[in-house]
Order: C-alpha cells, then structure tokens, then sequence
C-alpha cells in the first residue's frame, strides 16, 4: 500500500476485510439491526476500534432518519444558571448517545428565536431543547418548526411544549422559611429582572411565605443579577435600622451585598442573615460562607433528555409533559438567629 493511502481514513471495507465479513453486515451492525450474531457484531466492533473507524453520520441519519444529535437554544450563557443548565443537558445527551449543536443567542426576540429554531431544523436534528428562562423566550416558542420534538427548560408554561424547571417559588419560601424559622420578623428581598420567569418565582415564593406567617412583605429591592446590582442594593439595606434579613435572588447578587456590608460596618450574620440562590461554586468561600439555595441542573439536564427521547422514540403521550426539579437549602455562616 503506497504512502498515499496508507494515509487515508479506514471506510467501511476496510473494516468489512478486517472483521472477515461483508459490507453489508458492517452496515447492519452499525445501524444496530437486531438480526446479526452477537459474536458477529463483537468482531466487527472489534475491527472498528482496531483501525480507528469514523461512521460518516450523515449517511447514517439517511438510513435510519436520525442524526444522533439533539440541538440547543439557549440566552446569555455567560450567566451561571444557563450555563449550567446547558451543561446538564449535553452530559446527559452524550449519556444516552447523542451528539449535540448549540446556537446562543445575544438578545431574545421572535426573529432570533424563530431563526435558531430554522437552523437547527435544517440540521436535522433530532429534536431541540430550549432553555427559556425569559419570558419573551418563552412567548417565541410558538414558532417552533411543526414536527421536531421539542422540551423548553424554564418556559413558564410554553404553550403546547413539554416543559421541564426548578420549583422556583418553592426555592423561595424555602429561603425566607429559614430566615423566619431563625426569629426575624420579616426578610427583606432583592429581585432578578423583572423579565425573568425565575425571579418571578422566587418573589412569589419569598411573597407566599410572609404571607402565610402573617408578615409585611417590604418593598423589593431591584437587581440584574450582577454583583454590582446587589452591592447598590446592599448600600441602601445598609442604611435601614430595621433590616436583619435578606433573601437575595442569585448568590452573584449576594456577593454583591456582603461587599456592601462589610463597607459599612454592619456584620454578618449577627446584624443581618443572608441567604442567596443557586449555591454557585465559590459561594462556600465567601466571607462569610454563604447559605444559598441549591438548583440542581444535572437532574434538570436528565429529565430534559428524557422527556425529548420519549418525543423522538414515540414513546411518550401526544400531550405535553411538566417535570418539575425540587430545590434544596445549603446552610453555612451567612445565617444566624436574630
């Protein structure tokens, strides 16, 4: 064999002549046909891994009219939350055999959905997993590519997709239970955006929760998520007698506070509790180590694949699906009684 091809990739043949058997039994066992030997199909899978052998995909997807990969909508992945959510979901794609293509988008509008949708759709992809945690991302799921199975991470209630979240109001009565739970007569609260489904949950949540103990819920203060939102926020808290506890929406803001704090004397947590929300990485080497509540996107990721497999596999009801991930309190220094 010349230099030349002997430089050239394995193809199907030559795993064929390897494994001593025919180029259409090397076909079958690659499409996974149930009607091939299992000692046939452990000499081909043999031959493959020995010579290095790349199945050409879109061949393939013509065969079984799958592509083996899933796409992903997302917004503002600089942000932790849908980092992480994306994350989640291409494990758990890569978990169960598919590859996976991302478009993050800038800004959210109709058009820029509706554009990510149709290019994905002419990938032809498997099905496309939407991470809308705003709601005008989740009003432009309406444009969805008719056909193409599809779950909205988030999503409010998404029109007909299915949806799978984090029970966001119930992260929020978690946070401000725990305050109350430590003696303090109400709990301040600093909110995401107001266009974020999220932060409309954990106020709703922090709301129902002095509700129900029969407290005043205080004006809340606004944020952006960014830590210098919740360091404005903290220099006004600062400045009020009657704060001891505040339950702010992202740990990014919480960051933010306890820089603002510090700065103006008031002392954490023998002053004022804080409690944040996502348990972030570093948030346990804030000073003081901050008690937050914990979103767990690996369970978000798996669920979303679930409910998308069934879609594709058809194994699943025509009617949407609605799987919601249950949060969890981390407790550390940044709470203390009143």
């Amino acid at each position: 064999m010349g230099a030349t091809q002997g430089r050239r990739p394995p193809v199907m043949a030559d795993v064929a002549k390897e494994a001593g058997v025919s180029h259409q039994t090397v076909s079958r066992v690659l499409n996974e046909h149930p009607n091939v030997r299992s000692e046939t199909r452990a000499r081909v899978m043999e031959a493959i891994d020995k010579l290095g052998y790349r199945r050409n995909l879109v061949a393939r997807a013509l065969v079984t009219k799958h592509s083996r990969t899933l796409g992903v909508v997302s917004f503002d992945t600089t942000l932790y939350g849908p980092a992480s959510t994306v994350y989640g979901i291409e494990q758990a794609a890569r978990g169960a055999g598919y590859f996976v293509s991302i478009v993050s988008l800038k800004s959210i509008d109709k058009i820029g959905v509706s554009d990510a949708l149709d290019y994905l759709a002419d990938q032809g992809v498997d099905g496309i997993v939407v991470v809308a945690p705003q709601r005008s991302a989740a009003q432009a799921l309406g444009e969805l590519p008719f056909g193409v199975p599809t779950v909205a991470v988030e999503g409010g209630e998404a029109g007909d997709v299915s949806v799978v979240c984090v029970d966001q109001v119930r992260g929020g009565r978690m946070a401000t239970e725990h305050l109350l739970s430590l003696g303090h007569e109400t709990v301040w609260h600093i909110r995401g955006p107001s266009d974020w489904l999220e932060a409309e949950g954990r106020v709703a949540g922090w709301r129902a929760a002095l509700e129900q103990a029969g407290r005043q819920a205080p004006e809340p203060l606004a944020g952006d998520w960014s830590p210098r939102s919740g360091y404005e926020a903290g220099r006004s808290l600062a400045s009020m007698k009657d704060v001891t506890a505040v339950f702010v929406a992202n740990d990014q803001m919480a960051l933010g506070v306890l820089r603002a704090f510090t700065e103006q004397g008031v002392r954490v947590p023998d002053q004022v509790s804080v409690v944040g929300f996502d348990d972030i990485p570093e948030s346990e080497f804030f000073s003081p180590p901050l008690t937050t509540i914990r979103q767990d996107f690996g369970a978000v990721g798996r669920h979303s694949i679930e409910v998308l497999l069934r879609q594709i596999e058809g194994q699943g009801s025509h009617e949407r699906e609605r799987l919601v991930v249950p949060p969890s309190l981390v407790s550390r220094a940044s709470t203390a009684r009143r």
